[in-house]
């Protein structure tokens, strides 16, 4: 372990709902909850207004909903939080050579490559300071938790003690005394199962945990996972900072708001997930061996399906092809409510067929051709569109042949309200510059 608090962990704080906030003058200082809006949606992220209703992340919608029914319910935007995320991390490279990605909304940075002169609290606590502040301005308002310690471990929990828009630091030493009290799910691996086998056993802090011998520990979780949970309650953690993070799959999946039972249409379905797939695929020079089919029927019983390949490849027709066939083994009696499609087993080179074969019935079910879903709408919640008369603005809801859109800006005050009819040609959906 360190000696000095050179491990930064930095979190977004509310991410997505913040981004929304910003981008949307007449949401900000209001509960906005992102996520699936339909019947069946789950929550990605609640804004810390809706927060206080007991909106969560993972929650369903509908409870989301019963809970808090007048938040904002917006569909996620990825390409406005990839813009500020990519922001984020271009400020974190430029302290340090290693920095660590977890998702679009948290990273780790080793400190002590970025060359400060001293690394006493003070001085690590400055430059903190100073990234949370640049965070802010490249971001336009977007604020971030800041942890910093000895540890991975430790800088994470730190981040997580004064949100939103703290920053806490653990000198050296005092580790452990701020572990002690904490419940046992703070340390990293240990959900629900392992909490309630560790609860059975009397142990429900990391005080209590302490306690045990490793061995015991080993005995009740495993040898890697007692192992682990030994060194994280004596606040030891030597996982270092790694700068990149090899991807291990890529994949597309879908929930749907009726139960489908068209076989045709889930082909088809299948088949567009795939091309998805192959398009990022050949976006971030990638192939893979492994097509992998997800399935979630009407009752929640989820179904995976996989097949290997000789060779890696990025082309939608033959993981389209192959993901039908997939789906072709499966009784899907009484409908399906998700799907995926999924290439894992990556590479960076395609090997091409040695014999050039070739698949005829790769395109027997015409992508263009298929149907599309009953319930598919043009316009959802959240969405960016911009009309030829009225400007920029975003969906604030849809449905029988009527779109309202309140018209603003990140660098407008709150717009106006207009209900326009969902067919209007001059309205479109916003791009953004090319």
């Amino acid at each position: 372990m360190r000696q000095e608090a050179s491990v930064m962990h930095l979190d977004l704080d509310a991410f997505f709902a913040s981004v929304e906030q910003r981008d949307k003058p007449s949401l900000r200082g209001k509960p906005v909850v992102v996520g699936g809006i339909g019947g069946r949606g789950v929550v990605s992220t609640a804004s810390y207004e809706a927060r206080r209703y007991g909106v969560r992340s993972a929650m369903s919608t509908r409870e989301a909903r019963s809970r808090c029914p007048h938040a904002a319910f917006l569909n996620p935007r990825f390409q406005a939080y990839r813009e500020s995320s990519v922001k984020v991390m271009e400020v974190l490279r430029d302290v340090s050579p290693l920095v660590e990605p977890l998702s679009l909304d948290e990273a780790f940075v080793d400190l002590a490559a970025a060359g400060l002169s001293s690394y006493d609290d003070d001085s690590v606590r400055a430059l903190a300071e100073d990234v949370r502040e640049r965070v802010r301005v490249v971001t336009g308002g977007l604020t971030a938790s800041v942890g910093l310690g000895t540890s991975k471990f430790i800088a994470k929990v730190a981040s997580d003690l004064d949100k939103p828009d703290g920053l806490v630091l653990v000198s050296a030493g005092a580790e452990q005394e701020l572990l002690r009290p904490m419940h046992v799910t703070v340390i990293p691996g240990v959900g629900p199962a392992t909490a309630e086998r560790l609860r059975r056993a009397g142990i429900t802090t990391v005080a209590d945990l302490e306690r045990v011998s490793e061995d015991e520990l080993v005995r009740l979780l495993g040898k890697a996972h007692g192992h682990g949970l030994h060194l994280f309650a004596r606040a030891e953690d030597d996982r270092p900072v790694v700068p990149e993070r090899e991807t291990k799959s890529v994949s597309v999946e879908g929930t749907y708001d009726t139960d489908l039972t068209d076989r045709r249409l889930m082909e088809g379905l299948v088949s567009r997930q795939a091309l998805n797939v192959a398009e990022r695929l050949r976006t971030s020079g990638l192939s893979g061996r492994t097509i992998t089919l997800k399935v979630r029927l009407h009752d929640f019983t989820t179904l995976s399906r996989s097949t290997t390949r000789d060779a890696p490849t990025d082309a939608g027709p033959t993981i389209a092809r192959l993901a039908r066939g997939l789906l072709g083994e499966l009784d899907l009696t009484g409908g399906v409510r998700l799907l995926g499609v999924g290439v894992s087993g990556l590479a960076d080179w395609i090997q091409d067929d040695l014999f050039g074969e070739e698949h005829p019935e790769e395109d027997d079910v015409p992508v263009e051709a298929l149907p599309d879903l009953p319930d598919l709408r043009t316009w959802v919640p959240g969405m960016d569109v911009v009309h030829q008369e009225l400007g920029r603005g975003w969906v604030w809801g849809a449905g029988r042949g009527i779109v309202t859109v309140r018209f603003e800006t990140a660098e407008t005050q709150p717009g106006p309200v207009r209900s326009l009819v969902a067919d209007d040609p001059a309205l479109t959906a916003w791009r953004g510059p090319a």
